[in-house]
């Protein structure tokens, strides 16, 4: 857990120095380098990107009925945007990353910026085969493939690439650098203001996680916030995650970020720990 005070200097963290798997929290990186790319202007708002279902990633992913209804979906820049942020949507998610030139643009964003302890990883596709001890097969894509395919990896091997994963995970970030980075978000420091206003805005627009961070804020604060929940493996659950910006109603503004790595708890105890954090 860490919690920083986006207009003064005050911040406290338990283990906040330490890597946790982002999982979903990690898109909140992809917009932001897409944003960035929006004002050096090698991208566009408006660009339109091509989504057939060789794009098409695993699990959370609304987007892959429509492509699969229609053979081939093209979208603006700022709709998978706001896809991908909002409703958390896997193929939106790697289709922006895809279209700012893959994962080492977000790296070189996140060096630039010097935003410390935060990885990125290969993508959602790459990502998750691996935590699950499998090499990535388009087919996987489909129904639940995936699944099925997973099933089938012996419980030793998918123990083990479990465990190396939140071991040293390729998309970890620590709480207090994930805080750090979205205080400077707010103040307006790694983006135009145009930009910002727009991470900002989607951001208060997710709709994922209704019972983590939001649920415990009192009445008349603001909640701009970005979950993320990684695989479970024999009652073992991974990278529950909500990284929030929040706002009283005087304006005082908190950066906070809250990161299960490994957790046997049931769901509503985990979702129980999350709203703590912001419940008064």
């Amino acid at each position: 857990i860490a919690v920083r005070r986006i207009d003064g200097n005050w911040s406290i963290a338990r283990r906040g120095d330490e890597f946790f798997p982002q999982q979903s929290v990690s898109k909140t990186w992809v917009a932001l380098a897409m944003l960035d790319a929006v004002d050096r202007g090698d991208v566009h708002l408006n660009d339109r990107v091509r989504i057939t279902a060789d794009d098409l990633t695993l699990f959370h992913q609304p987007l892959a009925g429509r492509v699969q209804r229609e053979g081939v979906v093209e979208m603006t820049v700022a709709e998978l945007l706001n896809t991908a942020i909002t409703g958390s949507d896997n193929t939106a998610n790697d289709s922006l990353l895809r279209h700012i030139g893959g994962p080492d643009v977000v790296r070189r964003f996140i060096e630039r910026q010097s935003l410390g302890r935060i990885r990125f990883g290969p993508g959602e596709r790459l990502l998750q085969s691996r935590i699950a001890g499998l090499e990535w097969q388009q087919r996987y894509a489909v129904g639940r493939n995936f699944q099925v395919a997973r099933e089938q990896v012996p419980l030793a091997m998918r123990r083990m690439a479990l465990d190396r994963y939140v071991a040293d995970p390729d998309d970890g970030a620590s709480p207090q650098a994930i805080v750090d980075a979205l205080a400077r978000l707010a103040r307006g420091e790694l983006l135009s203001p145009a930009s910002t206003r727009l991470m900002l805005d989607t951001m208060a627009r997710t709709t994922g996680g209704p019972q983590r961070l939001r649920a415990g804020v009192p009445a008349g604060w603001a909640v701009a916030h970005k979950t993320g929940t990684g695989q479970e493996l024999a009652g073992t659950a991974t990278g529950y995650n909500d990284i929030a910006i929040l706002t009283a109603p005087d304006g005082t503004r908190y950066a906070v970020a809250v990161m299960l790595a490994t957790t046997t708890a049931s769901i509503p105890p985990r979702m129980a720990m999350v709203e703590s954090v912001s419940r008064p």
